[in-house]
């Protein structure tokens, strides 16, 4: 429910200050679900008690993410790679005398919600670091603050920042990974694929480093961020997925769907394309997608289901790319840690 309220906030305040429910009808929509939102119970609902309201409805991050009991404790937490609140990692890290390879871990969440501390509770993290890999789980701005386009570049900024400190943590720079469920696959994805964003003229020094990864592991990733493009492997969009066209141009924060045709629009739609990103010198990559449908039924499957995995192997075969799809591998199914450790080259 909130989140017609949040479409609405995002479009009006991508079109002009003074949006409200009589001329928007998505704001419209809120005050019928939300009348509470209306704090000076004018009958109307303004973009400045929208937001208001908005900030008391989203949970604080520190009750969104309370570690249980035996979570493993970071070795550094909170490090800000940015000057966004949530630009911040934890670091684990291995015990090795030798420099150690790295596992970026991202979290889902849609880019509206999560945190890093899901990770410190995860078996995962705990078999990484008895194999020797460092790990460091990653928040990221949500879509409430910045478009996805500038969201996965935030990502990017991590890379770059945890490589500018690998003397000083004792990290292998060559050896970078990410893996990630849902939005964190997606946003792994996109890392994997995309070209190096490293900047050697950049004023500030993370910006010089390199983006680029070893491998990738991706649990319920979507196939591409260009929206436009999904109808084309998932068939027509339905009214049981809970969506609507407004909702690609703001998660772009576009004014508009008709923007997407504009050059700033195809530019951006072009950022966010993993399919389009893949080339032959991309990393092997580790697809797990167990929503197994012949076609989404509903808004979880058509976010998550194997077509998006099978679309990326497909580009990946045209392009000579490794990529694993689990579910339809041969058994005995393939372990996500152990693609990590080979391909990482650690000895186990």
């Amino acid at each position: 429910m909130r989140r017609i309220l949040f479409f609405a906030l995002t479009l009006a305040s991508s079109l002009f200050a003074q949006v409200t429910s009589e001329n928007n009808d998505q704001l419209r929509e809120g005050l019928k679900r939300f009348p509470e939102a209306d704090t000076n119970k004018d009958g109307i609902l303004t973009l400045e008690e929208g937001r208001a309201f908005l900030q008391k409805m989203k949970k604080k991050p520190a009750e969104a993410a309370k570690p249980k009991a035996n979570a493993l404790k970071p070795d550094f937490a909170d490090i800000a790679y940015g000057p966004h609140e949530r630009n911040k990692i934890d670091l684990y890290l291995a015990k090795s005398e030798q420099p150690t390879p790295v596992v970026f871990m991202i979290h889902g969440g849609g880019f509206r919600n999560g945190d890093k501390s899901r990770w410190a509770s995860d078996k995962q993290t705990d078999q990484l670091l008895a194999s020797g890999v460092s790990c460091v789980a990653v928040n990221y701005p949500f879509l409430d603050s910045m478009p996805i386009q500038d969201i996965l570049r935030q990502c990017a900024r991590a890379v770059q920042f945890v490589r500018s400190k690998a003397g000083e943590w004792k990290l292998d720079k060559t050896r970078f990974a990410s893996m990630g469920g849902s939005a964190g696959a997606g946003t792994s994805l996109w890392l994997a694929t995309h070209d190096d964003m490293a900047d050697p003229k950049a004023e500030d020094p993370v910006l010089r480093e390199s983006t680029r990864l070893t491998c990738a592991v991706c649990n319920a990733t979507q196939a591409t961020y260009d929206l436009t493009r999904w109808e084309s492997f998932l068939g027509p969009v339905k009214p049981e997925f809970n969506t609507s066209e407004a909702e690609g141009a703001l998660f772009y924060h576009l004014p508009s769907v008709a923007d997407l045709a504009t050059d700033r629009g195809k530019s951006v739609l072009k950022e966010c394309d993993m399919l389009a990103w893949i080339s032959a010198d991309d990393p092997p990559l580790f697809l797990s997608n167990p929503q197994v449908v012949s076609a989404p039924t509903n808004r979880g499957e058509w976010l998550h289901c194997i077509q998006h995995a099978r679309e990326v192997q497909k580009e990946c075969t045209a392009d000579h790319v490794l990529c694993i799809v689990a579910q339809d591998a041969p058994e005995p199914k393939p372990d996500a840690v152990q693609f990590l450790l080979q391909h990482l080259k650690v000895s186990h």
